[in-house]
């Protein structure tokens, strides 16, 4: 009995580094198209460098659980465990923020868009300086392509939150208001 207790253990332990392989062999993958620190260079996707930890796990459960239909995204979730999950968020958590555009921003423009960010109140779930926090993700230097496209798709309901907050958000905004909110939160430092 005392034998095959220790096989079991000695073949759980086994498994421990597949797992950990499992994760790691897939995080070149992530990065491939997230980029190399966390800062995309692809249209529509997203920079995941300094995304708060709590916001990305629920972001990989979604795309692991088929609650958000991403492909190639669920893909690359499907078997993670929930410990998985969660060191990847880790990891990403600590990569450097994406830098904001670098360009002169027009004037006009930001401020127009700061106003709409004071309206709407994403200056409170994101933070005044829109870095996020726990369930609530960083927009600041995030791809302006890409924050276009995720408020249209809340607007239109392609995009599917884990509540219905940003739908309630962006139901009465215009979509010149989305495009002057992307150009805004691209910008801030």
């Amino acid at each position: 009995m005392r034998g095959l207790t220790v096989g079991a253990i000695l073949a759980g332990l086994a498994v421990l580094p597949v797992c950990a392989q499992q994760l790691d062999a897939r995080l070149p993958t992530c990065f491939a198209c997230h980029g190399e620190n966390g800062t995309s260079q692809l249209p529509d996707i997203p920079s995941l460098g300094a995304q708060p930890a709590f916001y990305v796990t629920v972001q990989m459960l979604m795309f692991r659980d088929k609650l958000r239909v991403t492909e190639p995204m669920n893909e690359m979730a499907k078997g993670l465990t929930d410990d998985d999950l969660r060191k990847a968020a880790d990891i990403i958590s600590k990569l450097p923020a994406p830098p904001p555009v670098a360009d002169n921003p027009d004037p006009a423009r930001m401020d127009k868009a700061r106003a709409l960010a004071t309206q709407h109140r994403c200056n409170f779930c994101h933070q005044t300086n829109f870095q996020g926090l726990d369930n609530v993700p960083r927009l600041a230097g995030q791809r302006e392509d890409y924050l276009l496209k995720a408020l249209r798709g809340y607007k239109d309901n392609s995009r599917r939150g884990y509540d219905a907050q940003m739908s309630e958000v962006v139901y009465g905004m215009k979509d010149e208001d989305f495009v002057d909110l992307a150009y805004f939160l691209a910008r801030v430092k």
